[in-house]
């Protein structure tokens, strides 16, 4: 991993743990707001971190920060098809 991939997968675990913190306790975001929050620019470029906060998000949920579910329940990233949504962990 490149010095810059690093720390754009540091910006995208903060801004997952960022947003989830102004959201209601049991609330979720996409993986797409975390993206939106690191892009920089105006266009639709945060499309290519869409990715990269997936893997952010896969990385929080090891580290037992949030959970990724589908449907409302925690998926694994083995298990998890589709769209996903990121809370925080249930302590």
């Amino acid at each position: 991993m490149t010095e810059r991939d690093r720390q754009l997968a540091e910006r995208l675990e903060r801004a997952v743990l960022s947003l989830l913190e102004r959201r209601a306790e049991g609330a979720s975001i996409c993986p797409s707001d975390a993206a939106r929050a690191v892009y920089e620019g105006d266009d639709d470029g945060w499309r290519a971190l869409m990715e990269p906060a997936r893997r952010a998000a896969w990385r929080l949920a090891a580290a037992g920060e949030v959970e990724v579910t589908q449907a409302g329940r925690p998926v694994t990233e083995a298990e998890a098809r589709g769209p996903l949504r990121i809370r925080r962990a249930r302590r």
